[in-house]
């Protein structure tokens, strides 16, 4: 403490002169007073960090100006200077917690700077022992502001706690409204809010200082006239500024209660400091949560988007094989029609119209089935066969875009336990990937051999491949290397052979293009 300020009152002069010129030289600020009635006067006024006080003066005794100090100025050290020093004065002076006592007449200069520097010490002592107490419970409260991330309740939770740690009934939150210059209440305890809060509060202006008023205490005349018109002894006011929160937290006490001291406004502060911290993190938190519900709509979205680009792009060769035996039994029942014609010759078309029909049937039966939701029932799969059904439904877009595709299977076609419609679309979706990255046109080549495991699948073509830089993130949902791409196709082939117990991985080794493995355990 530099220079701390020494409140002399002592009503014989010599005395009061002896202290002001001992205690100059060694450095400190001292005024002094013969009038205890002033004395307390200006105690209401100006702040002083220590009272040395003579214990017998006429009509007020030291002890009543201490009294006085100590409601005025808690957090003022006390020492007091007698000359009849006894025992009960003693007692009395420990019981009103007095800092010190040093007898008179002053032996040596230096007995009464020992004293004024112990009685400082001792008082700052009192004053962390008192800090480091009220401190232990501050844990759990920040552990309870930051543990909630819903505005309203923590709001609850943070005039609760400062009623409880500042031993106050009155507490509140307001929010400032920069532009209007206008103060909303956001939640109280123990009071109504009125125009005169708010005006009180307006007082702090763009000031980023906490204000702390005791209605019998130094400081601003025109704010302690509020406390007087809300009824109220004692409050502290603090700012919080952030860029994107901007409040008063308010903590009052009514007439009759103890004032506040340094140490409440202290531990105010820290409320304050982790209101603000909580009420930041629920900001985030709430706007992360905002931001995840938004993602995961926009990948319903983009999931559906696949689906509908995957029935877009299969919409070409689904006509085809869907016109094809619809015109053949068109021009069956045209030339059945005929009158000229024999009836062997007519059944030979009705049966040639019957055969296109069950092909119809079965291709929109597993058109179906590879469309309709939620069909998740294991079957065994041969993947020969649906191999080369995939690629008779899309020959006339492999064809267009000049890509020949070779099949190696071994002689006894490879089985599984799968869900068909989610085994094709892995299919499908391999190869239009490789379709698209062959543009000139190449090949495909499909190999599968088996095991005591399972199935190994590879899908290679000829195409410019996958860049190095890019192989490691192509499993991730949309990441795409095609213009256009939703870079979603692999992750759901991913995750569907996943839920298999296989493996969908690239092999990086593989060239020219690009070579996917799966691998599908024969039990399912």
């Amino acid at each position: 403490m530099e220079n701390p300020f020494v409140y002399v009152v002592d009503d014989e002069p010599g005395i009061a002169l002896l202290c002001n010129r001992l205690l100059t030289r060694a450095g400190y600020k001292v005024i002094t007073e013969t009038n205890p009635r002033k004395a307390i006067e200006y105690l209401k006024e100006n702040k002083i960090n220590l009272l040395l006080v003579d214990i017998r003066m006429p009509e007020v005794d030291g002890f009543e100006v201490i009294q006085h100090a100590q409601r005025l100025q808690p957090d003022a050290a006390v020492l007091i200077m007698t000359g009849h020093g006894t025992v009960e004065t003693a007692i009395r002076a420990l019981r009103q917690g007095v800092d010190g006592l040093i007898m008179k007449p002053f032996s040596q200069g230096n007995e009464l700077i020992e004293a004024v520097k112990l009685a400082l010490a001792d008082s700052q002592t009192k004053r962390d022992a008192a800090r480091t107490q009220a401190l232990r419970p501050l844990f759990s409260v920040t552990e309870a502001l930051l543990s909630e991330t819903r505005r309203e309740p923590l709001l609850d939770l943070i005039v609760s706690a400062i009623c409880g740690h500042i031993q106050c009934a009155q507490a509140a939150c307001y929010q400032q409204d920069v532009d209007a210059k206008t103060y909303s209440l956001l939640v109280s305890r123990g009071f109504t809010s009125s125009k005169n809060h708010v005006d009180m509060i307006s007082q702090l202006g763009e000031s980023s200082t906490p204000l702390m008023i005791n209605a019998d205490g130094p400081g601003n005349a025109a704010l302690r006239s509020h406390l007087s018109t809300l009824g109220l002894g004692a409050v502290i006011l603090t700012p919080v500024i952030r860029p994107n929160l901007r409040m008063v937290l308010f903590a009052a006490r009514a007439v009759g209660e103890p004032p506040f001291r340094e140490s409440d406004l202290e531990m105010f502060q820290i409320l304050a400091r982790q209101s603000i911290a909580a009420l930041e993190n629920a900001r985030l938190y709430a706007e992360q949560l905002d931001y995840v519900r938004k993602v995961e709509e926009s990948q319903k979205a983009l999931l559906q988007a696949e689906k509908m680009a995957a029935a877009g792009r299969l919409s070409a060769s689904i006509a085809h094989e869907v016109n094809n035996p619809l015109q053949a039994v068109q021009n069956c029942l045209h030339l059945a029609g005929r009158e000229d014609l024999p009836e062997e010759k007519r059944k030979e078309y009705f049966d040639l119209a019957r055969t296109e029909l069950e092909r119809l049937m079965l291709t929109v039966r597993r058109m179906l089935d590879f469309y309709r939701p939620g069909a998740s029932a294991l079957e065994t799969v041969d993947l020969a066969e649906m191999l080369q059904y995939i690629i008779a439904l899309m020959s006339k877009q492999l064809n267009e875009s000049k890509v020949n595709v070779l099949v190696d299977f071994p002689v006894q076609t490879p089985t599984i336990n799968a869900v068909g419609s989610q085994m094709q679309q892995v299919f499908i979706n391999l190869i239009l990937n490789a379709a698209d990255a062959m543009p000139e046109g190449g090949q495909l080549h499909i190999s599968a051999r088996t095991s005591n495991e399972g199935v190994e699948m590879l899908f290679q073509d000829n195409g410019k491949g996958i860049p190095k830089e890019k192989q490691a993130n192509i499993f991730e949902p949309f990441f795409s290397t095609k213009d256009g791409g939703t870079g979603l196709g692999l992750t759901v082939s991913y995750n569907i052979i996943t839920a298999h117990g296989g493996i969908l991985e690239l092999l990086p080794e593989r060239s020219p293009g690009a070579c996917f493995r799966i691998f599908l355990p024969t039990g399912g």
